[in-house]
């Protein structure tokens, strides 16, 4: 996932700037030990990673054999181990670590969904992670629950019968296109925008006029989910808040709650004692002919056929895997992504490209020192975190367990150099947020300069969240996600029906992982740790 934040100040990156500095230092007996290019190292991992790529085939046995990987879920659970059997055929230590309580796993075994009657049409559907399923096959009648007022609601009998719970959206034409690139301008905005304060004002004004129109709209929703729930019907059907050309975009059901209960204290449908009523997201373009039909006075009837099963796990797991370093082998390099996915597509953008690139990484390293007979100074730790999309989880518990908190840290908070995360879909690698972190610009020009050719030339103090490097960034341990290429991550795969293998774009994948590998090895590799910033606000 990606938010990006506020841009803090100008980096722009010049070849020529480098090619003029000082006089280099004689080459020292470790490459890379002083902090320049191991440019034997870049030239193995940009030989093996763009020649001999793996990185789609770590991708299809995520997305095409385990499917859409929920957390808690079987599918989860079997992409887990063998992902921990690829990095222990690598060479590595691999573990899976346990962190919990999460709550229940959930799966989708069938979804039918289609209008029955004198005019039948199939439905494109996809059940919200965590619904519950239906006996059999049902048939009920349609109501538009969201064309209604507060008091209509309050008087309509629902009970058993098919909600409507979304507005109706505008579908518009993609005479734009649904994928894009960052371009010389997007890529300079990043790199060179100052802001002044008064922009700064403005754009405050803006966020918060935004926030204050999402609790607006949150808080209707949940008031006319809070009723609509209370009188029993048979499902809960919504639109998602995008998506169109039979593209759907979904994610958790909810659970019921009482319309009084504070949002922190609301129960998710993930709870073991929750009770959730089964919740659909369709085609807008089905759900608008809908909203007319019933719009006309014309009644709508929907077979639903719904199985889902739950699986009463107290918790999760994290892959782990380590290289055992050298000199200083009690220090870390790290890297990861996470593995978990939404239910509607394969989790192949979100987040199985940044996965296999992770696994990737970890291969070509793997590679390089078998091929060198040597091993990294820093122990290389590669993680696949589960629970992200429910906020994080796993890696902010692998983080309480190793590290601990800005305010207690753990003795292996200080042996970590740096972390770096993948997480915005499968564009390519374009530079790095540097998360405010002015001193490590330094550090990364030069890793970044190899390349310039392959289209990653920028540094940005642009902080980016979202991503499990947060988890790393906020106990004061540097943190890092990679700017990525957009590619149609949010118009067409993330967390949709369409995030499958064949939305992954290859070349960018193996230019990714090479990158992945440079910066890890070469965190691996310097005298010193990468230099620290404390977090925001501290």
């Amino acid at each position: 996932m990606r938010v990006p934040m506020l841009s803090l100040v100008v980096i722009v990156l010049s070849s020529l700037a480098f090619a003029q500095g000082a006089p280099q230092a004689a080459p020292p007996e470790i490459p890379g030990a002083d902090g320049s290019v191991d440019e034997d190292a870049v030239a193995f991992f940009l030989e093996e990673g763009l020649e001999r790529s793996q990185v789609m085939d770590h991708l299809s046995w995520l997305c095409d054999v385990y499917g859409p990987r929920v957390t808690g879920s079987p599918n989860l659970r079997k992409a887990q181990s063998w992902s921990a059997d690829r990095f222990t055929k690598m060479g590595m230590v691999a573990t899976k670590e346990e962190w919990g309580p999460f709550g229940r796993g959930w799966r989708c075994d069938h979804i039918n969904m289609s209008v029955v009657g004198d005019n039948p049409w199939p439905v494109i559907a996809y059940a919200k992670a965590w619904s519950s399923g239906v006996t059999g096959r049902v048939a009920a009648e349609v109501v538009h629950a969201a064309a209604m007022t507060a008091d209509e609601l309050k008087r309509a009998d629902l009970e058993g019968k098919i909600i409507l719970i979304s507005d109706m959206r505008t579908v518009s034409e993609p005479f734009d296109g649904v994928s894009k690139r960052h371009d010389v301008t997007s890529l300079l905005k990043l790199a060179v925008q100052l802001r002044t304060e008064a922009q700064s004002g403005g754009d405050r004004a803006a966020r918060a006029r935004s926030r204050d129109g999402f609790r607006s709209g949150f808080q209707k929703r949940q008031q006319m989910l809070a009723i609509v729930q209370s009188k029993n019907p048979l499902a809960i059907i919504d639109c998602g808040r995008k998506g169109q050309y039979g593209t759907v975009f979904t994610t958790s059901a909810s659970a019921i709650n009482p319309p009084d209960t504070p949002r922190r204290e609301r129960m998710s449908a993930r709870d073991p004692k929750a009770k959730v009523i089964p919740q659909v997201t369709i085609a807008v373009e089905h759900y608008n002919r809908m909203c007319r039909v019933l719009a006309k006075g014309l009644p709508i009837k929907v077979a639903l056929e719904l199985r889902v099963k739950y699986f009463e796990n107290e918790s999760d797991f994290n892959v782990v895997a380590d290289l055992a370093g050298t000199d200083k082998g009690e220090e870390f390099a790290m890297m990861g992504a996470h593995l978990d996915s939404w239910q509607s597509g394969t989790g192949a953008t979100d987040n199985g490209a940044g996965s296999a690139v992770v696994l990737e990484a970890a291969r070509l390293i793997n590679a390089y020192c078998q091929n060198k007979g040597i091993r990294p100074r820093r122990t290389i730790r590669a993680c696949l975190w589960s629970g992200e999309e429910q906020g994080l989880l796993g890696s902010r518990a692998f983080v309480r367990q190793h590290l601990g908190s800005l305010e207690e840290p753990k003795p292996e908070a200080s042996r970590v150099s740096g972390y770096f995360n993948l997480d915005n879909g499968t564009g390519r690698i374009r530079g790095v947020y540097l998360q405010g972190n002015e001193d490590i610009a330094r550090v990364f020009r030069p890793w970044l300069r190899p390349f310039h050719v392959h289209d990653a030339a920028t540094l940005t103090l642009d902080n980016t969240g979202g991503t499990d490097h947060q988890a790393f960034h906020g106990v004061g341990v540097p943190g890092f996600q990679f700017i990525q290429d957009e590619v149609s991550y949010n118009t067409r795969t993330h967390h949709s029906n369409m995030d499958n293998w064949d939305h992954a774009v290859a070349d960018d994948l193996k230019q990714a992982a090479v990158i992945m590998a440079t910066f890890v090895w070469q965190t691996a590799q310097r005298d010193a740790k990468l230099p620290r910033i404390a977090p925001a606000g501290r």
